[in-house]
């Protein structure tokens, strides 16, 4: 079978996604490398492992997590299917089963708010970890007074943390964001629609979605 272990140490993979992120770089986005991709793979699995999800669904939804964002090697444009195609590609010549590969795929060619939907569960914990990865260290500018609006919100984010309730029935995104820095509005008007899209995420998995900014529940 293929592991996690197998996909993060492949010299190919490891080079798209540096690619990928170096393109992102020209393009002014925030980090799309390993410190993301490496944390989305840790919070997508977390969540499954609290929900009781089989090992092997776990560890492909580890793998999915990894690669979802290689489509970027691509274009910017449409990178999750773009990323969906790659994968399937990489992952065939790998020698993943036919039922694996097609989970992996479908949660990928789904994670981005455009168009995606969460699918399976695993898609779900990719939707969610992946627009919950909100966190100063992705941003590269050192010139706050050129940053656009995504750099503003990601680098007033103090702290964020993504936890599943002891009862299993809430997920909750708590935000420590610094007012001065970015207002709640700006992240409002850069993340309603991946919050959106986080909210039927958790529903996929039976859960409900809450979000909490500066100790404030907003629903």
């Amino acid at each position: 079978m293929i592991t996690f272990n197998d996909v993060k140490n492949d010299t190919a993979i490891r080079t798209y996604i540096i690619k990928a992120d170096e393109s992102l770089r020209a393009l002014g986005y925030t980090e799309h490398s390993f410190a993301h991709v490496t944390k989305v793979s840790e919070t997508a699995s977390y969540i499954l492992e609290k929900l009781s999800y089989p090992e092997r669904e776990i560890e492909l939804t580890r793998i999915a997590a990894f690669l979802h964002d290689i489509g970027n090697l691509v274009n910017r444009c449409d990178h999750s299917q773009s990323g969906a195609v790659m994968a399937f590609r990489i992952l065939d010549h790998l020698g993943m089963p036919a039922d694996e590969l097609a989970q992996v795929v479908s949660a990928i060619g789904n994670h981005d708010e455009g168009t995606g939907v969460a699918v399976n569960p695993i898609s779900a914990a990719l939707i969610l970890a992946d627009k919950s990865d909100v966190r100063r260290s992705r941003v590269r500018n050192t010139d706050m007074s050129t940053f656009d609006i995504h750099d503003r919100v990601n680098y007033s984010v103090e702290n964020s943390e993504l936890t599943i309730n002891p009862e299993n029935t809430e997920i909750t995104l708590r935000l420590t964001i610094n007012t001065s820095i970015s207002s709640v509005m700006d992240y409002f008007e850069i993340f309603l629609g991946r919050m959106k899209m986080c909210r039927n995420a958790a529903k996929k998995l039976g859960l409900v979605f809450r979000l909490i900014i500066n100790g404030q529940q907003l629903d």
